[in-house]
């Protein structure tokens, strides 16, 4: 994967997507450019919307912005196939976060795009005489791509040419940096405001946002900025604003605290279509795809690829779906034997485009601890088993090798075939010591062998940046099959979940712990409304199975008594950043959870993995070295070559510390 540098500016003309609409889905027409009398038809008002869902693509399956989100923090470090964009986001003497280092350019100009697009609907909407609630799609993306952007890089533009949240046709040579609550005060809140008071509780289209959509937004946005208000370790933002920190509304962290969980439990109780699936495989199983816990994705299709935004059968365009490969180790390299009596390898695991499998890029590992201490409960919690693939199967007859041999021999030269286990990660180390020699048995990946056993094995304190669990919930799922392999090096056709409804329990409880007066919680989900009365709705759901992937099998099991009961009598800010570790590993959402609580440093300054050589199972210690400035991404240096102003002002423009 190869970087592209591209430059953009401020204030120009957006070129894009126009997409138009039908009565069902959301459908895709190319179009160059958009213009002020575009947007004041319905056409160009509905064309606009579809684009700024079809943008949700550029952001969400894009490698490089995923790396971001994971690598760095507890959850995640680089792999064995080492790439720099992902090295470098580890802290760990791989280089230095720059301006041209980190991969955040994937969202600067994407957002910003989409900004002006939602602007251009907002400002002339109203002359093309359509409902107030789709304009309020639009208040909605604008505030969504302001949120995003403030999170990672601090106070943005809200003049990108034309004047504050104006849509932009005048080419611009330079840009202004607002402050970060004056984008939250005059963008974010207002907008979301808008969007919650006049989008409706039905969705206009299938997956369009909704008022419980917007509602989760405007929660998480407040809960965001009570933290940033708080600021309990002092970190620096940027522009720089009056230490202690003030609300230009007059507000204090705790009113928005007691915001964020009144407009998330009375979202809770409120649900509309939305609400939480049964057990937590149901989540993410890829049969289940579009379920009514996920209240936003970006959507793809395997039926075609103009809606798919990228080809069907290999993976190629920026828009693909291509993030689940990023942490998915090079199963396909470890060999069987084709013989009894002599070590003759060949490939027992093909990659097949199923959930689990799919194409290997080996460019992020999970850490140690995020195995061993984040699921350290993998019996009653079914979290670890519906996160992770951690037995690979021998699939002989989709590749075609049973037509050739009725089985084939693995560790110990034990027999196997069609669906038997060729490697199992295991869920604890093993009592007898697990022999990784391979100088027998020669699995070609230096996996482990135990006595009697036909399946190659792995212990937790043996996953290495070359061997490790692969991200199940977030990998392909296709039905075009026709019992082969079928197209494993296409980008995964599944949506990506970009929120969910249990994010509201989470948002909640953590403004509960930080002292927002708690109530009752009534309906569904009914519960005392205290951040362990939350935090249990979720505990009890993961304690749920109705099949398990590691036995390929379905397994009907209720621990949801034993997982409350485990729970703590008092909930902290790390219990809860733990809790949302075991819910959305792998999902993106770890920078963004370490740096709102300021928690980054304390939790993922050091991490244990074994090495990238195969064989290589002895457990190493990296230290990372996150500095306050890191809580803030540099601004992309395509932006700063752009803009012709001075040198100094260049600088300034960029967040301090970077170069």
């Amino acid at each position: 994967m190869k970087r592209k540098h591209t430059r953009y500016l401020l204030g120009t003309i957006i070129i894009g997507l126009c997409l138009g609409g039908c009565s069902k889905i959301l459908q895709e027409t190319p179009r160059s450019s958009y213009t002020p009398q575009f947007f004041q038809t319905k056409a160009g008002i509905i064309g606009g919307l579809t684009e700024m869902y079809a943008n949700l693509r550029n952001i969400y399956g894009q490698p490089y912005y995923y790396g971001t989100n994971e690598v760095g923090t507890d959850e995640s470090t680089y792999g064995q196939t080492l790439d720099g964009n992902f090295t470098v986001m580890d802290m760990t003497g791989q280089g230095l976060i720059s301006s041209t280092t980190s991969r955040t350019d994937a969202i600067w100009g994407t957002s910003f795009t989409n900004i002006n697009t939602a602007s251009g609907v907002i400002q002339y909407g109203t002359t093309a005489g359509v409902d107030s609630s789709l304009l309020a799609e639009a208040h909605f993306f604008r505030a969504f791509d302001y949120f995003l952007l403030v999170q990672t890089f601090g106070g943005v533009p809200l003049d990108l040419g034309s004047g504050n949240l104006q849509f932009n046709i005048t080419p611009s040579v330079s840009s202004v940096r607002n402050t970060v609550p004056e984008v939250y005060t005059k963008c974010i809140f207002p907008d979301l405001i808008k969007a919650v008071n006049n989008l409706p509780m039905a969705a206009r289209l299938t997956g369009t946002v909704t008022k419980p959509v917007a509602q989760l937004y405007l929660a998480k946005a407040y809960l965001t900025y009570a933290w940033w208000l708080k600021n309990p370790n002092k970190i620096p933002t940027y522009p720089a604003v009056t230490d202690p920190r003030v609300d230009p509304d007059g507000h204090n962290s705790q009113w928005y605290y007691q915001q964020a969980y009144n407009i998330a439990t009375n979202t809770i109780e409120n649900p509309g279509s939305f609400g939480l699936q049964p057990t937590f495989y149901d989540v993410n199983n890829g049969a289940n795809d579009r379920n009514n816990e996920i209240m936003l994705y970006a959507d793809h299709t395997q039926t075609s690829a103009q809606y798919n935004g990228g080809s069907l059968t290999y993976s190629s365009n920026s828009t693909d779906n291509v993030s689940a490969w990023m942490q998915n180790w090079n199963y396909p390299a470890m060999t069987s034997s084709d013989s009894s009596t002599a070590w003759v390898p060949i490939n027992s695991v093909q990659r097949a485009s199923v959930q689990g499998y799919g194409r290997p890029w080996v460019r992020m590992a999970p850490t140690v601890g995020a195995i061993e201490n984040t699921f350290a409960d993998k019996s009653n919690d079914s979290r670890y088993d519906g996160t992770f693939m951690t037995v690979y199967r021998c699939n002989m007859n989709e590749s075609g090798l049973s037509k050739k041999y009725s089985k084939l021999y693995n560790a110990n030269l034990m027999p196997i075939g069609e669906g038997d286990a060729v490697v199992t990660f295991l869920d604890t180390e093993p009592s007898q010591t697990i022999d990784y020699s391979n100088s027998v048995y020669k699995s070609g990946m230096g996996l482990g062998v135990l006595p009697n056993r036909a399946d190659f094995v792995v212990g937790p304190n043996g996953i290495s940046r070359l061997v490790f669990p692969g991200l199940w919930k977030i990998s392909n799922y296709r039905t075009d099959n026709a019992g082969t392999l079928g197209n494993p090096n296409a980008g995964s056709t599944r949506p990506w979940d970009i929120d969910k409804f249990s994010e509201l329990f989470f948002v909640a409880a953590e403004a509960a712990v930080e002292g927002a007066s708690t109530t009752s919680v009534t309906g569904t989900y009914s519960n005392d409304g205290t951040a362990r009365g939350l935090i249990n709705i979720l505990r009890a759901r993961a304690g749920m199975w109705n099949f398990s992937n590691a036995q390929n099998s379905a397994k009907v099991a209720d621990n949801s008594a034993a997982m409350v009961a485990a729970t703590p009598a008092t909930i902290t800010i790390d219990y809860i950043l733990a809790e949302r570790s075991r819910e959305y590993y792998g999902e993106g959402y770890r920078w963004f959870d370490l740096v709102r609580t300021q928690e980054w440093a304390n939790l993922a300054s050091t991490y244990q993995i074994c090495g990238s050589a195969p064989g290589d199972h002895t457990l190493k210690t990296s230290t990372r070295d996150i500095e306050p400035y890191l809580y803030l991404r540099p601004i992309p240096q395509g932006q700063l070559d752009a803009m012709q102003v001075s040198d100094d002002i260049k600088k300034a423009y960029q967040n301090p510390g970077y170069l």
